[in-house]
């Protein structure tokens, strides 16, 4: 069972939606963590997330100003850490197709650097957060994700004997992160004027609390073998149908979908069938060539082989919300005052 007390952890972009949602969660379920690093480049959101953690309350978190693309800095910050979550990344679609020499500096390089970083200190286990947009991508974003996937997998063939994992986590949706759509179209129902902007009406998304993403990063911590891409099994909802749930009251505008964006996200295509994983609550996308014995993980996992063919999106999904549920899960994890009224 993963023990973080006494342990030193660095999560990388920890000033972000999931950074705060692992960091609460840390101190809640190991209270005795030696050293938490908030290891970000935005000073403002750390002096904000500064004022909620005091060191007086909290003497075990740290923050760190610096950029993942600053590998010496990056380098000094690992120094005596053991777990690193990899959450920096530049996120937004339409900004990474308008700024795609940042994007594959940060994405890409930025990757790299923590590979790098980590295999040069005494780190022992990384997690690397990914997203649905680098399964068969079409955008920069998802492009350099998919990247920076392959990267964080075929470091575990690098290592030598070094005793460092390296895995990723790949999922939807996260409700009520910065810039997603729930928090929006809540923005859009509160200006009064009765208008949700609606991309395609016939769009899909995959949709995870961001708890749902927190256990996916403890669960890789505590159980990857090095090299698995973990991918949860959530349930989509329809565009249309969220913004029922959010404002029934208002008339949909369809202005058209942005440079870069899906139909339906992907998260599982047919091409990676013949390695991919049921292991129960998640799926797993083993490397093709890993570092340690299929048949011992299958057996360790009990893990059931995928049929050939088999492919994982938000369009063909066997769980969708409803507007009711979504309402329930915007009030237990986006805003617990949110109301249709």
């Amino acid at each position: 069972m993963l023990d973080l007390n006494g342990k030193s952890i660095l999560i990388t972009g920890g000033t972000g939606s999931l950074g705060k949602a692992l960091t609460k969660t840390i101190f809640e379920k190991w209270p005795n963590v030696k050293r938490l690093v908030i290891y970000s480049r935005d000073e403002q959101k750390q002096y904000v997330m500064d004022q909620e953690y005091p060191h007086s309350k909290f003497p075990a978190i740290r923050f760190f100003v610096g950029d993942i693309r600053d590998k010496e800095r990056l380098t000094r910050a690992l120094n005596d850490i053991e777990y690193v979550i990899h959450a920096a990344a530049m996120k937004h679609v339409h900004i990474a197709e308008y700024n795609p020499d940042e994007c594959v500096k940060t994405n890409i390089g930025g990757a790299m650097n923590v590979i790098d970083a980590c295999l040069a200190t005494n780190v022992k286990s990384v997690v690397a957060l990914s997203t649905d947009k680098a399964c068969a991508p079409i955008n920069l974003y998802g492009a350099t994700k998919l990247a920076s996937d392959k990267l964080f997998v075929a470091a575990n063939n690098i290592k030598g004997n070094n005793p460092i994992k390296f895995s990723v986590v790949r999922y939807g949706n996260v409700m009520g992160s910065n810039g997603s759509v729930i928090p929006f179209f809540i923005k859009k129902k509160k200006e009064g004027k009765g208008i949700i902007p609606i991309t395609e009406p016939s769009m899909t998304r995959f949709n995870i609390p961001i708890q749902g993403g927190v256990d996916m990063v403890l669960y890789a911590l505590e159980h990857a073998w090095g090299g698995e891409i973990f991918i949860p099994k959530i349930p989509s909802y329809r565009i249309l149908e969220l913004a029922e749930a959010i404002a029934p009251e208002c008339e949909h505008k369809v202005v058209g979908i942005r440079p870069g964006e899906k139909i339906h996200e992907e998260m599982i295509t047919s091409s990676d069938s013949s390695h991919t994983y049921d292991l129960g609550t998640y799926y797993t996308i083993l490397p093709q060539r890993p570092v340690w014995k299929l048949d011992d993980y299958i057996t360790h996992f009990n893990a059931k082989k995928v049929p050939d063919g088999f492919s994982y999106n938000s369009g063909e999904n066997n769980q969708w919300e409803t507007p009711e549920t979504l309402r329930e899960k915007i009030k237990e994890h986006v805003d617990p005052n949110f109301s249709v009224k």
